[in-house]
């Protein structure tokens, strides 16, 4: 049996717990419950022997004094700690992480055994036993944190916050193995936030509050007691009271009208009401302005040279006369930039190496266009050959 006698624990000037008293025995489940910050998680490790804090008071084991002992004496006499956030080592394997808890030398010698147990209450383990335990689900490695506990053959086993984390479907699994520990001889001291599924586990419990125990009673009770459904579990007679007369008063008789969620089609635009005028036009237009551009023009004889005069009917031939203007207008302005920056002899050397050719669009008095003519550059391949000359291909 776990006795704890008067602890008090306290972090400087500042107490964490005060004259704290409680019992463990084999086979049951006893929850420690209060809110955060009452010094549920100090105590554990008060008990366990990892507080960092200046601790005082008794703790024995089987009738056997813990207090003073290292952390490793008191899991040899047979408690062993689940900290909060599992403490496992993610980088092992789940069979590995079990093993480590066999360290204890009174669980070397049934080691086997003892993993035949951990299996047979965690079956999910024995599948998943060469698993990486960091790639296991939240209620996994707790599984696994468990077991590895369990693997130092244990009188007490302590769980300082076991369901944190964990999805209801997984809190429900957790708390039915651990009542299976239970049932497998060893004693549990539980610190849970979860008091309704704590409480329905456990066979006794206490009420930590402001560093003290403030009441202790049967699990039935304490589920059943005024304080500690308002407190834990959310429940009371007065507020259930006051709920019930502040419901609003709902017609079950009169139906109601269940809106209408049926998706309503949204008529399909045409083409034409799309871009805002006929397609069926532009394309006739279009088609009829290049008929007229491929029919020949007559032509009239001036000075003995043909003149072609092309009519400009329609849209597109203003568009295409208005784009030979511009380029006619910016190669006009590009050659005279060009006169006003190069000598006379450079030009007529140019004018000689590049002809001018007349524009049509033009008028008579415009300079001529300009067209530059460039070689095609010759690429030459060379293969070095077995014996190191060169060859062209």
């Amino acid at each position: 049996m776990l006795e704890v006698k008067g602890l008090s624990v306290s972090y400087g000037a500042h107490p964490a717990l005060d004259d704290v008293s409680l019992t463990v025995d084999r086979g049951e489940i006893v929850v420690i419950l209060g809110a955060n910050g009452a010094g549920k998680s100090t105590l554990l490790r008060a008990i366990s022997g990892i507080c960092e804090g200046h601790s005082s008071g008794s703790v024995t084991l089987e009738g056997e004094s813990l207090t003073g002992l290292d952390a490793d004496a008191i899991v040899e006499r047979g408690l062993a700690l689940v900290p909060e956030g599992r403490g496992i080592f993610g980088d092992l394997t789940v069979r590995e992480n079990l093993l480590l808890g066999a360290y204890a030398e009174r669980a070397r010698a049934d080691e086997a055994s003892n993993l035949e147990r951990v299996y047979s209450l965690f079956p999910k383990l024995r599948e998943r036993e060469r698993q990486v335990a960091r790639t296991m689900s939240g209620g996994e490695q707790q599984m696994v944190a468990i077991g590895r506990a369990m693997m130092s053959a244990p009188d007490v086993l302590m769980l300082d916050e076991p369901s944190l984390g964990l999805s209801p479907m997984l809190c429900k699994e957790l708390f039915a193995s651990l009542a299976q520990v239970r049932d497998a001889g060893i004693g549990i001291l539980l610190v849970e936030q979860n008091a309704r599924q704590s409480l329905a586990i456990a066979d006794r419990g206490y009420l930590l509050e402001n560093t003290r125990i403030t009441h202790a009673d049967t699990a039935a009770r304490l589920a059943t007691d005024p304080v500690v459904q308002k407190a834990y579990l959310g429940v009371g007679s007065k507020t259930a009271s006051a709920t019930t007369a502040n419901a609003p008063v709902i017609d079950t008789e009169t139906p109601k009208t269940k809106p209408d969620f049926t998706p309503r089609a949204t008529p399909r635009r045409t083409a034409d009401q799309q871009v805002g005028f006929s397609i069926d036009g532009l394309v006739a237009e279009a088609a009829q302005q290049s008929a007229t551009a491929a029919q020949p023009q007559p032509a009239t004889e001036k000075g003995g040279t043909v003149v072609a005069t092309a009519a400009a009917d329609g849209r597109l031939s203003a568009v295409i006369r208005d784009i030979e203007q511009a380029a006619a207008n910016a190669r006009r302005k590009s050659d005279a930039s060009a006169r006003k920056q190069q000598p006379a002899v450079s030009r007529l050397a140019r004018d000689v190496a590049q002809p001018r050719v007349p524009s049509p669009s033009a008028a008579s008095d415009e300079p001529p266009v300009v067209i530059e003519v460039y070689r095609r550059p010759r690429v030459e391949v060379y293969r070095r050959g077995p014996d190191g000359t060169h060859r062209r291909d």
